[in-house]
């Protein structure tokens, strides 16, 4: 039996781009090496077509959508669908639930199988808005029940994320975990030094690798950091994301005197697992998160997690971490209650927990909702050669 064509689309994504983009390179990845087609089509600042490790990876130009830091769309039908009817699927996968919802008609008149993954639920980022709560769940409930009809299936990494389409009713959903690299998120790739070039005179040392953009609500990190040293707690903060939030964020480190660390993008990933693993407690504070990769990730690298307890991250960490309300003194008990517990144990929790949620299994779980076979067998990821302290800048960059 010969391999499907698996078409992805995907907005949003940028070269600086966290989970998204992360996901999709796994996910293309075990495509691939289960003996199928993968291609994505994504926008860019200009046009590309190219052959990777994820399959072929069409760049079509499109703009930039202003206050996002980057981010940009798939713009004009007429030429995504002149590029679809040339690329002739035999599968349809779609990360984004607005713009592109009119693929998922295109593909039914076209008979293609179709699937919408959803990355983040629709009210929860209509809150983080500022929409007031009533209006964001009608406002969600119309737009994921078009997305519902458009789509053969629609694919929740989490239960989290599933309950806003079984609220209307829709019967077309499944459940497919995302994963984390195991090899690369290495506990072993802890280094003392690394720690304490950001610790410095700190005796806790916290994580956010997350975009710094309004629904993922970094500005929590700077709270519970602040709220901290108000215990008492000599801790300090490294942040590893970029978005339009940064230049406000750190300005205001900068006025109230914490000691927080602005990175950027991190783009050597084996250098942000070093970063993660040389933390103490790892940061997730966005309220609309359906996964959390990031999160996971940190988990992987044996350092525990502290995450909204408004968002799926609750579902993902289970004990390896603990769930916060969305204000300071909530997120900063939760660090002190992890703090708690012994360094060796809360350390193996986050490993063990993290040895729950391997690509593989996400892989197979995904290609099931495209009703695509594994064709082969698919092996495990390659080991990435660990990065020492001295190879990574105080910027986070690789030297």
């Amino acid at each position: 039996m010969s391999g499907l064509r698996i078409v992805r689309l995907a907005n949003f994504v940028t070269p600086s781009s966290g989970g998204l983009r992360t996901a999709l390179h796994a996910l293309g990845t075990g495509y691939r090496a289960a003996g199928h087609d993968p291609v994505l089509v994504v926008p860019g600042a200009r046009a590309s077509d190219e052959e990777t490790d994820q399959g072929r990876v069409i760049t079509l130009p499109g703009p930039e959508i202003p206050g996002t830091g980057g981010y940009r769309l798939l713009a004009g039908r007429a030429r995504l669908r002149q590029v679809l009817e040339g690329l002739a699927p035999d599968r349809l996968e779609v990360s984004d639930r607005t713009t592109l919802r009119w693929t998922g008609e295109w593909a039914r008149r076209h008979r293609i199988p179709s699937v919408m993954v959803s990355h983040e639920t629709a009210d929860g980022v209509l809150r983080t808005w500022g929409v007031p709560g009533a209006a964001a769940g009608r406002a969600a409930d119309r737009l994921n029940a078009r997305s519902a009809w458009a789509y053969s299936r629609i694919v929740c990494t989490t239960e989290w994320a599933e309950r806003e389409f079984l609220r209307i009713g829709a019967r077309n959903v499944v459940r497919a975990p995302l994963g984390v690299d195991l090899e690369r998120c290495d506990p072993a790739r802890r280094d003392l030094k690394l720690r304490a070039r950001y610790a410095r005179d700190a005796d806790v040392l916290l994580v956010l690798g997350s975009r710094l953009s309004v629904e993922k609500r970094p500005g929590m990190a700077l709270d519970a950091l602040a709220e901290l040293r108000r215990r008492g707690v000599r801790a300090a903060l490294v942040v590893a994301g970029e978005g339009p939030l940064r230049t406000g964020l750190s300005r205001r480190a900068r006025a109230e005197g914490l000691p927080a660390y602005f990175l950027g993008h991190v783009g050597d990933r084996a250098g942000m697992a070093t970063l993660q693993a040389s933390a103490d407690i790892c940061l997730a504070p966005g309220p609309a998160e359906t996964f959390g990769l990031s999160a996971l990730e940190a988990l992987a690298c044996a350092t525990p997690v502290v995450a909204s307890a408004s968002s799926a991250l609750p579902e993902v960490i289970g004990d390896a971490g603990r769930a916060a309300a969305d204000d300071a003194p909530s997120f900063a008990d939760a660090v002190q209650e992890l703090l708690a517990r012994p360094e060796d144990e809360r350390r193996a929790a986050a490993r063990a927990r993290a040895e729950l949620f391997g690509w593989d299994t996400a892989v197979t779980a995904f290609l099931a909702a495209h009703d695509a076979p594994v064709l082969h067998p698919l092996a495990g990821p390659r080991r990435l050669p660990t990065v020492p302290a001295q190879a990574l800048r105080p910027d986070g960059a690789p030297r």
